[in-house]
């Protein structure tokens, strides 16, 4: 299994009504987030412990909230805030 990003929860949904211009900016910056927590956790699968706290991250046009789930190598975009509604 590789690191990748995914939208969870209500993110996925919010992102079927978001505008394309904002969804590339959220991934373009969740790829990064990946890239830097396939850094830090080069043994992502068999990591003990608690996960890493999430944030926030602003982009241009909102922002959206991460999770990082190591032993599942997943950044989870878990809500965007998208404010050209």
């Amino acid at each position: 299994m590789s690191w990748k990003w995914e939208y969870a929860f209500g993110a996925e949904e919010a992102a079927r009504t978001a505008p394309a211009e904002f969804l590339a900016q959220v991934k373009r910056k969740a790829d990064e987030l990946v890239r830097a927590a396939e850094a830090l956790h080069i043994h992502g699968r068999t990591h003990e412990g608690i996960d890493p706290e999430g944030g926030d991250v602003i982009v241009p046009g909102g922002m959206f909230t991460y999770q990082v789930v190591v032993r599942s190598e997943r950044v989870y975009v878990v809500q965007i805030t998208c404010l050209a509604f």
